[in-house]
């Protein structure tokens, strides 16, 4: 398999090539995760494999289907309220070790953290949404640069114990509720190692063909613990050798006469290139830098067949939406028409109408 093949079996398993309609939670259970710290393109990239508008996804968040908390590597992700628990229980205890670590830089200890969680409990009970500013007054934590990272820490720590996660939106600020309140706790539990199993198994089967260091880098947990948690589940993947990498992934059953041309507008932080350790399969290496920060910072982008050949963004006007792209390599305006094509599915998922510039 070429890296070009790699890269439209990747648009199959990523939901990109419709097959099937599915619904907000349906998508983001089939990814087990989605990266969502930028709330309004986190949207935008669950809007782009199904057919459901903003509003019905930010009602889907609202109202609990969607769990917006921080898990894994550690960092803002959608997920599944019907997964939430279970990947807590496999990925908290992880997290936790970072969050009390950054915490004791600002004389917070493990105690004075549980102290914490028990306040915040008796703010939140009775299905109380407040902010991170509104908690952090109540628990007398000043609101100043220094002090910020101490409320990250602190609420972080919160969500890894699986007391709060994101509440109702207050207007265009995001707030906590306790999760026992929004999501009801399963009765069983699985042991670290199902678990454990049970996320590779999504992964592969969202994300495939992926190879060991692109799951524990979307994943957080380190190569060895991968490597054992990927033989666990072998006989249930397929997999293959491209210069040397094994990729794995779940059979799709796709049949390459029917991939027609292609071309989305993705979000910044979306799946389709964030999820992997390296990117060749989607993105020429001269094209990185014109795509992503040293720092993690990922613009939205352009992918035709497979691969990323540039970038936009968007600005929200009072009866539109403007969007201006730019291409790696110069475009003939013939060809930019047929590229524009691709935006009319975010035009109906914002249901407003879009201008290009």
């Amino acid at each position: 398999m070429t890296h070009s093949e790699i890269s439209h079996h990747r648009l199959v398993s990523q939901k990109l090539y419709k097959t099937d309609k599915c619904s907000p939670q349906e998508i983001v259970h089939h990814f087990g995760a989605m990266q969502a710290q930028d709330y309004a393109m986190a949207k935008w990239a669950v809007g782009s494999r199904c057919d459901s508008s903003e509003k019905e996804i930010e009602e889907a968040v609202n109202s609990a289907q969607i769990i917006r908390t921080h898990i894994l590597r550690p960092t803002w992700h959608f997920v599944s309220s019907e997964d939430i628990y279970w990947m807590l229980d496999i990925a908290g205890p992880q997290v936790k070790r970072m969050t009390i670590s950054g915490a004791k830089k600002f004389g917070f200890d493990a105690k004075k953290l549980d102290q914490a969680n028990n306040s915040i409990e008796k703010l939140l009970s009775g299905n109380n949404h407040l902010t991170r500013d509104e908690i952090m007054q109540e628990l007398g934590i000043k609101k100043t640069s220094k002090e910020d990272f101490l409320s990250a820490a602190i609420m972080m720590h919160a969500e890894q114990d699986g007391l709060v996660c994101n509440g109702k939106m207050k207007g265009k600020k995001i707030t906590y509720a306790l999760l026992e309140e929004r999501v009801k706790k399963p009765k069983t539990q699985l042991t670290k190692e199902e678990g454990l199993a049970k996320l590779a198994k999504r992964y592969f089967e969202s994300h495939g063909p992926a190879t060991l260091l692109d799951f524990s880098w979307w994943s957080g947990f380190p190569p060895t613990i991968c490597k054992k948690t990927i033989d666990a589940i072998k006989l249930q993947l397929y997999f293959f050798e491209v210069e040397n990498q094994t990729y794995y992934f779940v059979n799709q059953n796709i049949d390459k006469d029917n991939l027609k041309k292609n071309i989305y507008f993705l979000p910044s932080f979306d799946e389709i290139l964030i999820s992997y350790k390296t990117r060749e399969a989607s993105i020429l290496l001269e094209d990185h830098p014109k795509t992503f920060t040293n720092n993690g910072i990922f613009k939205p982008i352009i992918i035709e067949n497979g691969k990323v050949i540039g970038t936009w963004k968007r600005t929200i006007k009072k009866d539109h939406t403007k969007v201006e792209t730019e291409f790696f390599n110069e475009t003939e305006d013939s060809k930019k028409q047929i590229l524009f094509e691709g935006i009319k599915a975010f035009e109906n998922y914002l249901e407003t109408k879009i201008v290009i510039e």
